[in-house]
């Protein structure tokens, strides 16, 4: 599978989600797209991340931008997750790792002294047209967001 490069279009995939629906890329022809992926629900680092995002929604929705995000958990995870944090967008659920690795945000980590296979952090920026426009791998929480927000202004 070939990777990603930025100006390159998006090819078309569709994830289970919360909501009991599927979330494909074509849901979104007409807005910009936020896809951050993220290692797991109810952890530290997801759920602050998360709230970031939830709290600065109305500013991605003045920008014509969507938001979903993308975890190896299940629909189930998803849900309760979800609905504990007042998420006011979707989760998808990539357990086969199908998009995770047309992103290719599956990597080796370190976990408390131990190699272990997993999400690294990272957000993507998707046009109206489904062109990768923008990336950010090796996500640090803290001012996420804003790099963000300043990114979709620029457009």
């Amino acid at each position: 599978m070939t990777t990603l490069t930025i100006g390159q279009p998006v090819p078309p995939f569709e994830l289970p989600a919360t909501g009991d629906k599927t979330v494909s890329l074509a849901d979104f022809h007409g807005k910009k797209l936020v896809i951050y992926f993220y290692p797991k629900d109810n952890t530290p680092g997801c759920t602050q991340e998360g709230q970031a995002f939830r709290d600065h929604i109305q500013q991605f929705e003045a920008l014509n931008a969507a938001v979903v995000g993308v975890s190896r958990d299940s629909v189930k995870m998803h849900e309760g997750f979800k609905c504990k944090q007042a998420f006011p967008f979707d989760l998808l659920s990539d357990a086969d790792e199908t998009v995770c690795q047309l992103f290719d945000v599956i990597k080796m980590k370190n976990m408390y002294g131990k190699q272990v296979r997993g999400i690294e952090r990272s957000t993507f920026l998707i046009d109206e047209n489904g062109v990768l426009i923008h990336e950010w791998r090796k996500v640090s929480v803290k001012n996420h967001i804003q790099d963000v927000l300043q990114r979709l202004q620029q457009d």
